[in-house]
This record gives C-alpha cells, sequence and structure tokens, in this order.
C-alpha cells in the first residue's frame, strides 16, 4: 500500500488517540535503522520509545520468537510454563527482587505494584494504609489508577474524578515528602529518572533520604524502571545508581526487545501479600512473551550492552554539551547513560524533530522545549556523530 492510502485507512477506522501522526510508515529494520515503505533509511534514536533497546531484528530475539511460535504461543496460566518460570529465575538472579509478577505492559506492571503495595497493609491488618505518594512530573501509566498516581494534569483532566488517594510531591525535595507522609500512607512510588515529561534525574541524596524515610515510617517504596530499567541509563537497573533497593519495582520497554511483556518484581516479605486470586492475567507470562524477554536478557547482559550505554551516554552527553556551547537556544543537557533530554530556550522541539526527521533521523520532544533521545543500546560513536551533526545543521537555523 502507499502511505496515503494507509494514513485514509488509519483516519477512518483508527480512534484518533494520537492525532496526526509524522507522516512515515516503516516496512522493516536491522540494527540501528529503519526503512520506510519507500526505501528511505532512518537512524532510530527513539527506539520505539526506548522499546528497541537490542536493535531492530536482532537475530537472537527473532530467532527465539520463530521457534517457541513453532511450538506454543499461549496457554493459560492455569498450568505451568516454562519460559515464565526460568524468565522469573533469571530476573531474580540479577536483580534485588525474590518474586516477580508478568503483566503485558509497564502500566499492567504499575498496577499490579499498586495493588500489592495496598493488600500488603491489609493483611497486616492495617487496611487504613492505602495512600500512595507519587512526584510531581511523573509518569506510571494509561490506565486509571496509573494515570492518578502520574503527576501530570494533561494526562488526569479528562478522567477526573480520578482513583482517589494519590498525593503528588515535588522531585527532589525531601522535606515535602516528609510532610506528605501520613497515617494513611502505605508507599512512595517513583521514577528514579522520569521519562515522560524530559529526563529528570533524581539526586543521590534524595533517593537516600526516601529509602531512609520508608523504613523510619514502615511504608514501601516503589520504583518504576518501565522506562529507565534494562541498561537504558548505563546500569542494568537505575535503582544501582543510587546505593538504595526498593521493596517493590516493575519493568517493561526494553523487557521483551520489542514483544510486550511487563513485570512486577519485590522482595519476599511484600511478595508474599499476594495470595492465589489475589492477582492475575489471561495473557500475562504467555510462553512467547517470556522466550522474547529471556533472549533479550541474554542479549543485554552477554553482549555488553549496559557498558555500551554507559559508555555511549558519557561520549553523547559530552558532543551534546558542546553543541550546547555553540548554540544558545540549548538550555541544558540532562540524562544518564543513553537516556537524554535536550532543554531547549525557545518553543521550538516539534519543528527541530520534525527537521531531523527529514534528513532521516528519529528523535522525540517533549512539549515544545524538550528534546529526547533514546537511542538503542548498541549504539555506537560513528552514529552518534551522525545524530550530532544533523542537530547541528539544524541548529543553525535557530542560530541568533
Amino acid at each position: 500500500m502507499q502511505l496515503e492510502e494507509i494514513i485514509n485507512l488509519d483516519k477512518k477506522y483508527f480512534m484518533n488517540t494520537f492525532g496526526n501522526r509524522t507522516p512515515v510508515c516503516f516496512s522493516h529494520g536491522k540494527g540501528i535503522n529503519l526503512w520506510d515503505i519507500n526505501g528511505k533509511k532512518y537512524y532510530d534514536f527513539l527506539a520505539g520509545i526506548a522499546v528497541n533497546a537490542l536493535e531492530h531484528s536482532h537475530p537472537k530475539l527473532v530467532n527465539a520468537i520463530k521457534q517457541q511460535a513453532e511450538k506454543l504461543i499461549h496457554c493459560s496460566n492455569l498450568y505451568y510454563i516454562e519460559s515464565q518460570a526460568k524468565l522469573a529465575e533469571k530476573l531474580v538472579s540479577i536483580s534485588c527482587a525474590d518474586k516477580v509478577f508478568f503483566a503485558n505492559s509497564g502500566a499492567e506492571a504499575n498496577e499490579g505494584a499498586i495493588k500489592l503495595a495496598r493488600i500488603y497493609f491489609k493483611k497486616k491488618g492495617m487496611p487504613e494504609k492505602y495512600e500512595i505518594i507519587t512526584l510531581e512530573k511523573s509518569f506510571h501509566g494509561r490506565t486509571l489508577a496509573t494515570i492518578a498516581a502520574t503527576g501530570q494534569d494533561k494526562y488526569q483532566k479528562p478522567y477526573c474524578p480520578l482513583t482517589p488517594k494519590f498525593l503528588k510531591v515535588p522531585i527532589n525535595d525531601l522535606e515535602a515528602l516528609e510532610k506528605a507522609i501520613n497515617s494513611s500512607t502505605c508507599a512512595v512510588m517513583i521514577e528514579p529518572i522520569q521519562g515522560e515529561s524530559g529526563v529528570n534525574l533524581t539526586s543521590v541524596e534524595y533517593m537516600k533520604g526516601v529509602r531512609k524515610l520508608c523504613d523510619e515510617k514502615g511504608i514501601l517504596l516503589i520504583f518504576d524502571e518501565v522506562q529507565c530499567g534494562l541498561g537504558r541509563t548505563g546500569k542494568l537497573f537505575a535503582y544501582e545508581h543510587f546505593g538504595v533497593e526498593p521493596d517493590i519495582f516493575t519493568l517493561a520497554k526494553a523487557l521483551g526487545g520489542g514483544f510486550p511483556i511487563g513485570a512486577l518484581c519485590a522482595k519476599e516479605h511484600v511478595a508474599s501479600a499476594f495470595e492465589p486470586g489475589d492477582h492475575g492475567s489471561t495473557f500475562g507470562g504467555n510462553p512467547l512473551a517470556c522466550t522474547a524477554a529471556l533472549a533479550a536478557l541474554d542479549v543485554i547482559i552477554e553482549e555488553g550492552l549496559v557498558e555500551n550505554s554507559a559508555k555511549m551516554g558519557t561520549y553523547f552527553m559530552s558532543k551534546l554539551s558542546e553543541l550546547a556551547e555553540k548554540y544558545s537556544i540549548i538550555q541544558e543537557v540532562r540524562g544518564k547513560g543513553l537516556m537524554i533530554g535536550v532543554q531547549l530556550s525557545i518553543d521550538a522541539a516539534v519543528e527541530i524533530k520534525n527537521k531531523c526527521f527529514e534528513k532521516g533521523y528519529l528523535i522525540g520532544s517533549i512539549g515544545n522545549n524538550i528534546l529526547r533521545m533514546l537511542p538503542p543500546l548498541i549504539v555506537t560513536e560513528q552514529d552518534i556523530d551522525g545524530m550530532i551533526d544533523t542537530l547541528d545543521s539544524v541548529f543553525q537555523e535557530y542560530q541568533i
């Protein structure tokens, strides 16, 4: 089909939740590159919003999915599933978690985290503890509960009244957090690095303080690592940057290398609150998804993608900082590993994103003054140099 035909079909039959999308349809990808249906080549510096962490069409992932699909795609969680058991074991062996539950997305994993935190206290005989404190500018998902947990009005307003008992406090403000904790608080839920609002970093001091507060107040600490987990920040898990461990954390995006899967991970004393019938999923933890995730994790760990993320992240940030010295419209460059945001002093992020697209480079924009870059973890210095040259040529148009 021609692009115009695809767009017309979409406009006629698909619910318009994404507005006018970027006018392109991709036919295939390999490595960091994508090709559209007309054969034009693009460099993917967004990676499906941090999903395609390995690369496009990594042979180990593709072969694992092919082989599993030929044997068994789905069976009920009424039965034992080999790849599910192996994936749970794998995640426990590489993290601070003791138990894992599988969902189909980050939002579902976060829903599970919210339910687990609440039922944990109910089963301890403290049903009054069900309030969860989250951060302003956070993003935790699109379900009603995770929208309520999200600290951004634009996602919440269409769905008010929201699920009750989520309080919001500013990021890196320990005093505000301490004041917000009350007799109803059961947990604090934090993205170690906020992705959807512009790559906002929490500080080491803050995170250590949050852990200490949670311990002192007897409440749970939940980390949402849906976007920042699994090598994205230069560590396998973002919590490793802070020297603290959460009681519960969630994963998705990169976990399946492109195949939908989410994971709710918890320490034993919390995980044991879930008993038969307390939670479940029809598709969560199916054989195909778990097989894909096992292959993706093997690639991330065995092919040194975490180390490459740290190394290339440092290189990318240094090159972007050089651009910041050259162009006054760059207000700040921030991030960790290959999770990078560029704050602009003018409202031109969407225009700049579109100009990069025209030159064959895919990046993201947040609002109209932040650029976001989340390349696959295989990215090389040569790839980054091409992205920098493209940004350089675009920024010249805005130089005063």
